[in-house]
């Protein structure tokens, strides 16, 4: 098993997800769609890996662990209306009432 140094990620949200190979056991397959906080991910082999001296299993880098966007008005789906005043009277203070 090849180990490399560890590098300090560029974002505090990178992740890393599993990349399966052919010969990857059920253990990877059960990760294969999780998106893991780099500092979070478990380590390759995984702990139920069958045949770990053998493990191909490898992890994808990712920018983002977010898979889409998160609001709508980031996809421009934003009301199309402008605001309107809600507020029907004046405050409750005495010198609002003038």
């Amino acid at each position: 098993m090849d180990t490399k140094p560890t590098r300090k990620p560029a974002s505090k949200w990178h992740a890393v997800t599993v990349v399966l190979q052919t010969s990857s056991c059920a253990a990877a397959a059960m990760c294969r769609n999780t998106r893991y906080l780099s500092r979070e991910a478990p380590r390759l082999p995984l702990p139920k890996c069958p045949h770990p001296e053998e493990c191909q299993c490898t992890f994808k880098h990712l920018e983002d662990r977010r898979t889409g966007v998160r609001r709508s008005a980031d996809v421009g789906k934003g009301s199309d209306k402008p605001a309107t005043e809600r507020r029907a009277k004046r405050g409750r203070r005495e010198r609002d009432q003038r």
